[in-house]
This record gives structure tokens, sequence and C-alpha cells, in this order.
């Protein structure tokens, strides 16, 4: 079993970026600016909007935080979308999900101008991916391409599963997976919470891709030997025995997994640096067609 190690691959994704950063620089060209929009306190999205933050910072990036109250109403968030779309200092933003529940997040993706972005979720760049024309693809389906390629992880004709179906992971995971490119070219099957025989279809996976959003729901018994396990899922359970008093977990049992497979993605250290890495490498593609 090998590690398909995220961290590192995404810090050699991040200094190659900085090299091009420097030349972009040394040319007249501004750096790349990233906004960042956080609205409310939750935990987990401050912690990645940081590392979202600290990554353009080592970079040389440009980044901005625009971090808005939990009561900041749907019009209000609008109105600082439209601002960013009109901004010319500012090559791509996110807006970081889950929203408060007043806020709905469909009409907060359609207000993003689909030449800022960065994240791939507008449906127009989502149209654009699943007919195979240049777009930003999604940062976290993306950076798992990545990570197959650099590892030269073999797909074409392969069985992939995909386990999840969201439209943030899932559903553009296996589009990528089946495009004729490289990595894809592979079978793939989409599989749910709902799917039957659900054990049966991952046992066929050369390829299998958990984003089902349960703790350890991928069990060996459900993975054949040799497979390549990707692990998008992310959970903090209690730990009494860690300092801070919690421990991460992804979507697979890593620990009866990995004796089995050939390679898998740690949690945490696999799938989310790559996520930032995908997110800067679009910023990065959007300053140049400004320019």
């Amino acid at each position: 079993m090998e590690l398909l190690d995220g961290k590192k691959t995404s810090l050699d994704i991040q200094n190659e970026l900085s090299e091009k950063v420097k030349s972009l620089v040394a040319n007249g060209t501004n750096p790349p600016h990233l906004v960042a929009v956080l609205v409310g306190d939750d935990g987990a999205s401050r912690t990645y909007v940081n590392a979202k933050v600290k990554a353009c910072e080592r970079i040389g990036f440009k980044s901005t935080l625009h971090h808005l109250s939990s009561d900041t109403s749907e019009i209000e968030l609008l109105k600082v979308i439209k601002s960013l779309n009109e901004d010319h200092s500012v090559d791509g933003f996110i807006v970081q999900l889950p929203l408060p529940n007043h806020i709905e997040d469909h009409k907060i993706t359609l207000a993003i101008s689909p030449n800022k972005d960065v994240d791939g979720f507008h449906p127009e760049n989502v149209g654009k991916m699943a007919l195979g024309l240049p777009t930003f693809l999604p940062a976290t389906p993306n950076g798992v391409m990545e990570l197959l390629k650099r590892y030269e992880i073999p797909t074409e004709g392969k069985n992939t599963v995909v386990i999840g179906r969201s439209s943030i992971v899932g559903t553009p995971m296996s589009i990528l997976m089946s495009r004729k490119s490289n990595p894809g070219n592979s079978t793939v099957t989409l599989a749910h919470s709902r799917t039957k025989n659900l054990e049966q279809i991952c046992k066929q996976a050369d390829i299998l891709i958990v984003a089902i959003g349960i703790p350890e729901f991928v069990t060996s018994d459900m993975v054949k030997p040799n497979a390549v396990v990707i692990d998008v899922g992310i959970h903090r359970i209690e730990d009494t025995s860690k300092k801070n008093g919690f421990r991460l977990i992804g979507d697979v049992n890593f620990s009866e997994v990995s004796k089995k497979c050939s390679y898998i993605t740690p949690v945490p250290g696999g799938v989310g640096p790559m996520t930032i890495a995908s997110l800067l490498m679009n910023t990065y593609i959007a300053c140049n067609e400004r320019n």
C-alpha cells in the first residue's frame, strides 16, 4: 500500500505556481488576486478559508477575506457578489459553503460570474466541463484528478465507482473520470446511499472514490484487493486521547482498507490540500485570461 500524499503534492503545485507568479510580477503584471467570502462563524468553514488565504500568501497571490456576519441577508450577499464581479482587480472569488439556512445556495452560485467562478460551481462552467471544453473545473474533483495524474495511476479502461452524487464532488467526479483524457477514459458507476447491492458494486471497482459523507462508511469487505481508494470525506469525532479533544477521519475505514488496497488517500492530508491547490490553479488561469 502506498499513500497518495495530497499535502506534499499540493505543496509541489504551490511551489510551481510561486515560480510562475514571480515571472508575472517581473514582467510588470499584478499577481493573481483571490477573494474569499465567508458568511457566519462555522468552525470548519473558517478553517478552510484560513488555509486558502495562507496558501495565497505563501505563493505570492494577493488574497482578500470578506467575513460577513451570520445574519447577513441574501440581498446583502448578492450585492457583495455583484461588486466582486465588477471589480477588475479581482481575478476570482469563492463564497464558502455551507451558507446560513436563510440564504439559498443556488441563487448565490448563479450570481457569481462564470469568468470568476474559480470554485467551478456555476452551471455554465459545469456544462463546459461535461462537454470537455476549457473551463474552471470544480476544485475537489480536479484536485483528485491531479493527484491521480502526478502519481501516474492508470485509469484508462478501469472500472471506477464514485459513491456520492453531490453537485460539488460526486457528479462532476464521475464526468471527469469518464472523459476522453488522462486521467480519465474509465468506465464509471455513480452510486449513492439508495444504490442496491452497493457492496457488490464497490467490489468491482479498480478505483473507488468515496464522497458519501458518512464516517468510515467503506470497510475492507467492500474493497477489491489492490484497488485505488480516494477518500473525499472528512469528519471530526471526539477523542479524549488528543490534546484538542478530537481527531479527523474520512468516509473510509482507513485502518481496515489500507491493508487491502494498492493506493489510498489519508485523512487528513489527502484530498483536502489538493482542493486548495486546484483552487489556486484556477485563480492563476483566471489571472492569465484577464491579462
